[in-house]
């Protein structure tokens, strides 16, 4: 059975909302980096934690929705937190002290084969061949586009490196562990994962880093609220839905976006050249995105 007009219009909202998706965790790492420029690592993601998740209670409230009370889903909330959030943020944050938000992108945008991985560990479905093409198609476009100078600093560094990668692996978890919060409203998991995520980092940052005697600068503030409103509270109720509409392989596609939506935002703001290279690498990025995240095709049952 082939797919209704209503069916691929849908689907195509949903294509574009991965690539909002994509933009929005693509330019957070630049915001990270400015941020722990005066802003310790623990105390730059408690703060982006704390304030995501009570905008996104306030609008809760405004919805006239409340979040779940039983036990059960606050223990997933919690878990969903680790690996969503207070894991893999502190890393990139205390990693980026050190490592350019641009190779934090590269090794971050690995998280789809991860994804595909875990998925495959953990459920029966087959992968098909598709998928598998998805995922080779959107590595050699990442490779293609960045080029060898890129990895000038791999090596370099090795343990900062070696966080990005872990809290690659940590994004792949959260997004097979989202599927179970496919019966709820998007946002009921991101604001709840937010607030565990900050009751979690907030004494941490108190004990360790002492925030109150910390004089960050006006761009490091900024950089905190942009990540806290735009790339956190945003982008986790856009990252639900596409979890439960696309699944997890299918979201974590959008980490193969993060590059070339970057070398394109480069090219239009800062007149930076694109080479036959790159463009190349933007067509295997957008065809492997493709690939990963279009729905499974429907036969026709026999009579």
């Amino acid at each position: 059975m082939t797919s209704s007009p209503a069916h691929r219009s849908g689907h195509a909202i949903e294509l574009a909302w991965l690539a909002v998706l994509a933009t929005l965790w693509g330019g957070s790492y630049t915001l990270i980096k400015l941020g722990v420029a005066t802003i310790p690592p623990l105390t730059l993601i408690a703060g982006r934690t704390l304030v995501a998740g009570g905008l996104l209670l306030l609008i809760l409230r405004w919805r006239g929705m409340a979040l779940p009370r039983d036990g059960a889903t606050w223990r997933r909330f919690l878990f969903q937190a680790c690996l969503n959030s207070v894991v893999p943020f502190t890393l990139i944050a205390w990693a980026e002290q050190s490592v350019d938000a641009g190779l934090a992108t590269i090794l971050n945008s690995t998280s789809p084969v991860f994804a595909f991985l875990l998925t495959q560990a953990f459920t029966p479905v087959p992968p098909t061949r598709r998928q598998l093409a998805g995922v080779a198609a959107g590595l050699a476009g990442i490779c293609l586009i960045v080029g060898p100078q890129a990895f000038d600093g791999l090596g370099r560094q090795l343990a900062a490196q070696l966080a990005i990668v872990a809290a690659t692996v940590c994004f792949a978890g959260a997004a097979v562990f989202g599927r179970n919060f496919q019966a709820l409203d998007p946002m009921m998991p991101a604001t709840g994962s937010l607030l565990c995520g900050a009751a979690i980092l907030v004494p941490l940052s108190l004990c360790f880093e002492r925030p109150w005697t910390l004089t960050p600068s006006a761009g490091s503030v900024f950089a905190l609220l942009g990540l806290a409103v735009f790339c956190t509270a945003l982008a986790f109720v856009l990252y639900f839905r596409l979890v439960r509409t696309l699944g997890p392989v299918g979201v974590t596609a959008q980490a193969y976006l993060r590059v070339p939506i970057g070398v394109l935002i480069g090219a239009l703001f800062l007149g930076e050249s694109l080479t036959p290279g790159v463009w190349a690498g933007l067509a295997c990025v957008v065809a492997g995105v493709a690939a990963m995240a279009a729905p499974a095709r429907r036969v026709r049952a026999p009579r």
